[in-house]
Parts: structure tokens; sequence; C-alpha cells
């Protein structure tokens, strides 16, 4: 694959790449997320300063980790039709740029967070960051099938930061949220496994379609969906939600298990992406559910 040459690149377009790596649109999700924990730590929006400086912070160091990682796994990317094009596999942007620019709006998140917010939000968000990058992806990733089971446990962070940033603490309400996005994350990222199971075994990473294949990966779909439907209902449970959240939340439920039965009984890669799809779909939905009804009730 031809590679740019990267003193050719002006610096905006040097800034665009890296921007590119440091996955907007997941990390909309992800900060997402942790917008919700604000919002239902504190429904009256009572500190909007903080709650928008945290949103910063949180997103230059999720930016931050995503480069990282983009940066890793830059030569098993260039085996993957998804990630191929990424600026690090082009040579768009070096490797001593993407490091120092990562390294950069790392810092300056995690200074606002320290500065702005409390040092238990900064240090949770450092952690998160390390268990991502680091540990994740570094070690975890190529180590065996049970990568994202693991590593997911950083992805869900988010709305537990979110809790933090507004409260200082962390409670049930913290813990919750988190369990929801940790039972969500092997589904989703499983049902994606699956139809790109060629690409994870050209690159030799030991995702659980390659190594065990597809109707074992299915079985565990399955049963980590049944997993979150029942963790779904703890917000009600624990009085942190209503009657909205609940109708939504069975709703959602019911379409994800619904999905997860049709591959168990006839896998389809076409299914599975579709399946892919509808998990942002529902995490999206899901939480919306817990804000709106959180300010209904207010």
């Amino acid at each position: 694959m031809q590679t740019i040459e990267v003193s050719r690149l002006t610096l905006g377009q040097k800034l665009s790449a890296f921007f590119a790596l440091c996955k907007p649109r997941v990390n909309t999700l992800i900060v997402f997320t942790a917008m919700i924990g604000m919002w239902l730590a504190d429904p009256a929006m009572a500190q909007p300063m903080r709650f928008f400086v945290a949103s910063i912070g949180i997103a230059l160091v999720a930016g931050a980790a995503a480069a990282i990682n983009c940066l890793v796994e830059r030569t098993s990317d260039a085996l993957m039709a998804r990630t191929k094009m990424r600026a690090t596999v082009r040579g768009a942007i070096s490797a001593t740029e993407t490091l120092t620019l990562a390294t950069l709006i790392g810092s300056v998140g995690l200074w606002l967070l320290h500065a702005w917010i409390n040092d238990l939000t900064m240090w949770l968000t450092l952690a998160t960051f390390l268990g991502y990058a680091v540990i994740y992806t570094v070690v975890l990733k190529p180590m065996g099938p049970m990568n994202i089971v693991i590593g997911g446990a950083a992805g869900a962070m988010p709305p537990a930061l979110g809790w933090a940033a507004m409260t200082g603490t962390l409670g049930i309400e913290a813990f919750t949220l988190f369990l929801l996005i940790f039972l969500w994350t092997p589904p989703h990222f499983w049902s994606l496994a699956c139809y790109r199971r060629d690409e994870f075994a050209r690159a030799s990473l030991p995702m659980l379609p390659v190594t065990h294949g597809l109707q074992y990966t299915c079985r565990h779909i399955l049963l980590y969906t049944v997993l979150l439907s029942a963790a779904t209902l703890l917000p009600v449970w624990i009085g942190m939600s209503g009657w909205l959240y609940l109708a939504a939340a069975l709703a959602l439920d019911a379409g994800f298990i619904g999905y997860a039965l049709r591959l168990v009984r006839h896998y389809d890669d076409a299914l599975s992406r579709k399946m892919f799809k509808y998990s942002i779909f529902y995490l999206t939905l899901l939480f919306t559910a817990l804000i709106v009804d959180r300010l209904l009730r207010f």
C-alpha cells in the first residue's frame, strides 16, 4: 500500500489526520454516556460550567487513548478493510507526531479535570486511559479471545466518570451505569467480530469468532445480551428511574435478545451487521431514556 510522505502535508492536514485517529464517532458515544452520568447526578444542572469542563476533559483523554490505540495497532490495521485507511497506516502522520499530539491533548484533559473538577475524576479518567490504551490494546487484545470482556471495563467507565465529576463520589448509581456498558460491550463487539472474522484472522488477532467459531460466539452473544437485559432493571430497582425508562428498556431488550436468538438459530453476516448497528441504537436510546425519565420525575 502506497504511503504518504509526512513532510509534504501541511500542519492543517496533519491535525485533520490526527483528529480522525481520535475516533470522533466512537468518542461521541463515550462523551454522551459521560454526560448522561453527569445529568443523572445533577438533574437540575446547577453546575453548568462543571458539566462543560468535565465533558471537554473526558473527550480529550478519550481522544488521546484512541490515537494511541491506532498507533499501536497500525500493523494489524493495514490488514483490515475497515482500518487500512487510517492515517497511521497510510503514513499521513508519523508515530512521533501521533504520540506527541496524544500526550498533549491527554495531558490537557487530565489537567482540566484536576484543576476544575476533582482528583477522583482525574485519577479514574487516567486509569481508564491506561486500561484502554495500554492494558487492553497492548496486553489483552493479542492475548486471547475474551479480551473484550476484560478490556470492556475501560469502555464502561465514562458514565461513572460523569457521576464522579458532579458528586466527587462513586455510589451504587455509578456502578449501575458502569455495569450496563460493561455487559453491553461483548455482544456489541462480537457481532462486529463475527462478520469481520476473516479480517481479524488475517491480522492474527484472537477474537472469539476466529478462535472458537461462529456458533460458540453467538451463544456467548446471547448469554451477555440476557445478562444485560437483567441489568437494565437495576436503575428501577435502586430508584434511579421509573416507568418511562422501564418501558423503553423492556422494548429495547426485546429487540436485542431477538437479534441474538436469530443469530444462534441461523447465523448470517448480514444479520450480524444489523445487530451491531442495533447495539449502537440500543445504547443511545437506553441512556436517553434514563435522562428523560429522570428529568420528567425531577
